[in-house]
């Protein structure tokens, strides 16, 4: 990595840790304004507003025939957003969780990582399969402005009118800028680093690139849980992983002839995106909050997970035995602790989420 690479690799992550405080501070006061639950706000403004990153990367990427990139970035980035993005931000706070995560959203990730899932069983994401998840995105965000407008105690239009909205939206237009701009320069030095690595095109976007266009979801969680904002912490996540599969693989399929599917996403990556979003619910159901244990099995699994691509992509002879203690040990002795927790939270009284 040259002088020049490793500056621009430094900027960006200024520009990366002052745009999330400018989108959190931003969205936080004009929910309050407005009278929109920030819940809403962390579904929609903020997680679509930092998903933006894996929409540039991956709509060029579509768009110049390197299918492996395009995907790995979007599947990549939700594993990241939900492994890494919630242990980091459970971790630095326990995370309560809204009943309408529990009960809506969430299920509502599950389902389009599914619905992706089987949609790429054919080998390909079809032109008419994009559309198909545009219109889906756009039916999510009618659900969500129906629902913004009927939930109580929001103010009259006259007394939006008198809150200082567009300072609110210039912060916001301002952070999400600083976000984009300092992921492209942290993107750029690290896919250089991996390609001089010979690393495939397809584990560069799961893990490099996945993990720099996200970090707009890392520094914009963090801080939100550090300000209490803790509904746009992990509202974050759930809307971003919903609009990367709807919008941005969407967008990608429709715009471009179809979209390839590489066989090692189609058998490994595409079903563990999918069972990450579903292991949410059970850790979502203890006593809705994510506590600092629960989010540092998230960090395990996203250690694990690029442990296992790593040693893919380097064809090592220990992939096969770590695979398989992965497998056969280390997920069903989670799924039993978590399965146990949930039924011992549910016999008894739910703590409080404090």
């Amino acid at each position: 990595m040259d002088s020049v690479t490793l500056v621009l690799f430094l900027l960006g992550l200024g520009l990366l840790l002052v745009g999330a405080e400018l989108l959190v501070r931003g969205s936080a006061t004009l929910a309050e304004r407005v009278g929109i639950p920030p819940l809403v706000v962390g579904l929609t403004v903020v997680a679509f507003g930092t998903s933006s990153p894996e929409f540039a990367v991956t709509i060029q990427s579509a768009m110049e025939g390197r299918a492996d990139l395009a995907l790995g970035n979007v599947v990549g980035s939700n594993v990241f957003n939900v492994l890494f993005i919630l242990g980091i931000s459970g971790l630095v706070a326990p995370l309560v969780v809204s009943r309408q995560l529990v009960r809506v959203e969430v299920p509502v990730m599950i389902a389009v990582s599914a619905l992706v899932w089987v949609l790429a069983l054919d080998g390909v994401l079809a032109r008419w399969e994009g559309f198909l998840l545009v219109a889906g995105l756009a039916a999510y965000l009618v659900f969500q402005i129906r629902g913004a407008r009927n939930e109580p105690g929001v103010p009259s239009v006259a007394d939006a009118k008198k809150a200082s909205i567009p300072v609110q939206f210039v912060l916001i237009v301002v952070g999400l800028g600083m976000l984009v701009l300092g992921s492209r320069w942290l993107v750029n030095g690290a896919v250089e680093v991996a390609t001089r690595l010979g690393v495939s095109e397809l584990v560069i976007g799961l893990t490099v690139v996945a993990a720099g266009t996200s970090l707009p979801e890392v520094a914009t969680s963090v801080l939100a849980s550090l300000r209490g904002q803790r509904d746009i912490a992990v509202g974050n996540v759930v809307g971003s992983n919903v609009f990367n599969l709807l919008g941005v693989l969407g967008v990608a399929g429709a715009l471009s002839t179809g979209i390839v599917i590489p066989a090692a996403a189609l058998s490994f990556d595409l079903p563990v995106m999918t069972v990450v979003a579903l292991a949410c619910l059970p850790i979502f159901f203890t006593g809705m909050v994510i506590t600092r244990w629960e989010a540092g099995i998230f960090l395990g699994y996203y250690v694990a997970y690029s442990t296992y691509l790593i040693l893919r992509a380097a064809e090592h002879d220990a992939l096969d035995e770590f695979g398989a203690i992965l497998l056969w040990f280390v997920v069903p002795l989670t799924l039993l602790t978590l399965g146990t927790v949930t039924w011992r939270k549910r016999r008894g009284p739910v703590p409080g989420a404090g």
